[in-house]
């Protein structure tokens, strides 16, 4: 497995407590599939065999490209690029359990278990040392790089590595496979944020024991999710601004008064005038009463003294 460009940061979440006795943590981490990152949840698993511890696998640096290294079971915990994951995996073996001969004993202090159900735990203070080198490690996901973790592996961590040990148990890849299924878990859509970050057993994407990634994990500002971040806010601003203008059309409505509106008024008695002559032919239907010719057989009577 290889990318041409880092992995995220690992993000921060809470561990779920250990679902009995026998089962081991396996810390989460970036794998990269055909859609790009996507991140694989932390989980408990039962190991192998007894005895066997697990070396988690890792990203690092290699001639250009990052290339991941799987991680494997084996007698002692042997190199990871010095990766805080967390949990008992500081960068460097592992301090959250050991085995006590066919029992595993948990330390109470880095790991999550339930004394009611988990019996075999022990205290022990684990000082999470987070500088490498004078190189901040914490969240980082990856060895070597730009930015990377600054370690180099310990004659134990190689012998370790050399010892003959067990490859990931069926259930441990059906979890990655599960994990690379799942769209939500894919970066491009958490944004290093997933809402599954770790789970009681492989696969129990949805147990309600799972955890989410914290809200607001520590990151470093040069990562591109935090700057992708940053340069989304004056987006945001510049669209503000362009709603003032608007109060601006109001004056256009002020002339209306100043407009025409006092000469429509006087071509109203205008108007009126002409009416009022047509009023004078009104009188001639009074000659219509004619009574007057009744005078005429005056003449007639005048006519008759003749």
């Amino acid at each position: 497995m290889q990318a041409s460009e880092p992995p995220p940061p690992l993000p921060d979440y809470e561990q779920p407590p250990c679902p009995e006795d026998g089962y081991l943590w396996t810390p989460g981490y970036w794998a990269w599939g055909g859609g790009g990152y996507y991140w694989v949840p932390g989980t408990w698993v039962q190991p192998p065999r007894v005895g066997v511890l697990w070396t988690p696998g890792y990203w690092g640096f290699v001639g250009g490209v990052y290339a991941f290294h799987i991680g494997y079971w084996g007698p002692h915990v042997g190199f990871y690029g010095g990766v805080n994951y967390g949990h008992g995996y500081g960068g460097a073996g592992y301090e959250g359990g050991r085995w006590a001969g066919n029992s595993f004993a948990y330390n109470h202090s880095v790991t999550n278990v339930n004394v009611t159900n988990v019996h075999n735990t022990y205290n022990e203070t684990v000082i999470n040392n987070v500088t490498v080198n004078n190189t901040t490690i914490n969240n980082v996901s990856y060895s070597g790089g730009p930015n990377g973790a600054r370690a180099v592996a310990t004659p134990e961590e190689r012998q370790a590595e050399a010892v003959e040990h067990v490859p990931p148990t069926p259930l441990q890849a059906r979890h990655v496979s599960d994990a690379g299924a799942n769209p939500h878990l894919l970066v491009s859509h958490n944004l290093g944020h997933p809402a599954i970050a770790a789970t009681p057993r492989p696969s129990a994407f949805n147990a309600p024991e799972a955890t989410a990634a914290h809200a607001n994990p520590k990151e470093p500002e040069s990562h591109p999710f935090a700057a992708s971040r940053e340069q989304a806010a004056p987006i945001t601003r510049a669209i503000a601004p362009p709603p003032p203008p608007k109060p601006a059309a109001i004056p256009p409505a002020q002339p209306r008064p100043a407009v025409n509106a006092a000469p429509p008024k006087p071509a109203a008695p205008v108007a009126v005038v002409q009416k009022s002559k047509p009023a004078a032919p009104a009188a001639k239907p009074a000659p219509k009463p004619q009574p007057k010719p009744k005078p005429k057989p005056k003449d007639e009577a005048d006519h008759g003294h003749q």
